[in-house]
């Protein structure tokens, strides 16, 4: 009206490529669903993700070594490409390609997921060799929405983000090839779980606009100082936004969903959530704690506090009971999840701040690394009605197969944080992180429930190797060149960084000198 010219909003597309690669390779494999015929599908599908993934990996690095850390937010403030974005960026990407290689095994997945279980069309599906190459595209949009719910700078982005990354888990949950029944039950447990954290995580925002008049985790910090009078909003938004990213973890007392779907999804499914899910769940509730909340931290750090020391308990406690194989890594993660919190809790001056947020970038970079080795190990050992789930069926497996019940004890060991595995220096990391914090007292718990958690894990290895192999044990299935890839690509990551452990304690030190973008 006065003759200004208002510039029109940019977007760095260069800073959200890695993203973009992800969501344009996921759009792409959609249209070769649609267009291709059944049999040329997965050969096109396969190699698109791993480029995708790989491209998108290689735009992270290059965006650190050719303009550095960016240190204003991208997209009109709406997504903060960060130091730790970044390292989480390139953490899920790689741990995506892995789990993608382990994926690629076509005899984990359903013939047809339409057809009824134990029926004639069923029947019919995998007699012509059908395969649902869906998972693909459906794994490449849950990576991007992996990519950008940490790096939200926005509540609302950060919602679509949880949306995008979970939908289609819930599907890719379902379509297990065996136990077709309790896979399906696995996926309406996430489905009808999630959907009700999702609603929490919802209305949470709605009471913190309602508080601070912004979506904007800079401008809910800003009116933490200035706005009087709304603290019941506050604090009842800042609760269900908690509830929202805590089940997103597994922590207690929302750890529920945890065992049952891992137990029944599809082994490299199960994989990839324990994985990638984990360390991108992380990354949002820094953001949301450290950034929008951080001046409240003497109201949610108490309550934070009871949640780590019921995740470590319970996860502990519950493994020890368990006679499956999957929903006893089920609870470790519940327990590494707990872990982690410690470091979440260590929050102060910013050396201190600093210190905590590189030791759990570190620990999610040596956990995620184990954990898929885990589930590829688990993958290979069969009995007539698939994978030998029931901890029974593992007696003897050291005297059958030495080097892969050497290399699964060996990831149990990394689990248990013995020293010379990535275990032991991601715990030091996050206890010592917690003892600067003042935190102390959780340290303490921490180091007990390890020693608990020790207990089942060695119990394994055990069985395993001290213990007579049935008759009618299981058989060893010959791992395919990407499960072979997956179990040597983890068992290396554990070794290096349990040996030489500085390099990726230096580079997660990097990616936190800055925090986050505020």
């Amino acid at each position: 009206m006065n003759g200004t010219t208002i510039p029109a909003p940019t977007i760095e597309y260069a800073l959200l490529a890695p993203m973009l690669i992800v969501f344009g390779a996921a759009i792409v494999g959609v249209l070769v669903e649609a267009f291709f015929p059944r049999y040329l599908r997965k050969s096109v599908h396969v190699p698109l993700t791993l480029l995708a993934l790989a491209g998108a990996f290689l735009m992270t690095v290059l965006q650190v070594v050719r303009e550095g850390v960016p240190t204003t937010p991208s997209a009109m403030g709406a997504v903060a490409v960060d130091g730790p974005a970044l390292f989480i960026w390139g953490l899920i990407l790689v741990l995506a390609i892995v789990s993608t290689l382990l994926i690629n095994d076509e005899d984990q997945f359903v013939a047809q997921a339409a057809a009824v279980p134990g029926s004639a069309d069923e029947e019919e599906a995998v007699r012509s060799g059908y395969a649902q190459t869906e998972v693909y595209p459906l794994l490449l949009f849950s990576v991007g929405g992996m990519m950008l719910f940490p790096a939200s700078n926005d509540l609302l982005i950060m919602f679509v983000a949880l949306e995008v990354l979970s939908l289609p888990l819930y599907l890719l949950c379902g379509l297990a090839r065996r136990r077709r029944l309790l896979s399906q039950e696995a996926s309406v447990k996430y489905f009808l779980l999630g959907s009700f954290s999702s609603a929490f995580f919802l209305y949470g925002m709605a009471l913190v606009y309602g508080y601070a008049g912004s979506l904007d985790l800079k401008a809910i910090s800003a009116a933490l100082g200035t706005v009087s009078g709304q603290n019941a909003l506050l604090l009842a938004g800042t609760a269900m936004l908690g509830v929202g990213l805590l089940f997103k973890l597994g922590a207690a007392p929302f750890q529920a969903w945890k065992p049952d779907v891992y137990q029944g999804a599809p082994t490299a499914v199960t994989a990839l959530m324990a994985s990638t899910v984990l360390v991108s769940a992380f990354g949002a509730l820094l953001r949301v704690f450290w950034v929008a909340l951080g001046n409240l931290d003497w109201d949610w750090r108490p309550v934070m506090w009871g949640v780590a020391i019921l995740t470590m308990i319970v996860g502990a406690v519950l493994a020890i009971t368990q006679t499956d194989i999957k929903r006893m890594l089920a609870y470790s993660s519940i327990a590494h999840s707990g872990f982690i919190l410690t470091g979440v809790i260590a929050t102060g001056a910013f050396e201190q701040n600093q210190g905590a947020l590189s030791a759990i970038l570190f620990y999610l970079a040596a956990y995620g690394f184990t954990t898929v080795g885990a589930f590829a190990v688990v993958t290979m050992v069969r009995d007539a009605g698939g994978e030998a789930g029931h901890l029974s069926r593992w007696a003897g497996l050291g005297k059958r197969a030495p080097i892969l019940a050497g290399i699964f004890a060996f990831f149990l060991l990394a689990f248990a944080g013995i020293p010379l595995t990535s275990g032991f220096f991601g715990k030091y990391a996050v206890f010592s992180a917690a003892v600067a914090g003042d935190a102390l007292p959780l340290v303490v718990v921490g180091v007990v429930t390890s020693a608990i958690a020790a207990f089942f894990y060695v119990r394994v290895i055990v069985l395993m190797f001290f213990s007579e192999p049935a008759a009618d044990g299981p058989t060893i299935a010959t791992p395919t060149i990407g499960t072979s890839a997956v179990v040597a690509l983890a068992a290396a990551a554990t070794v290096v960084l349990g040996v030489f452990p500085q390099p990726v304690l230096d580079l997660a030190g990097e990616a936190a000198s800055a925090l986050f973008i505020r």
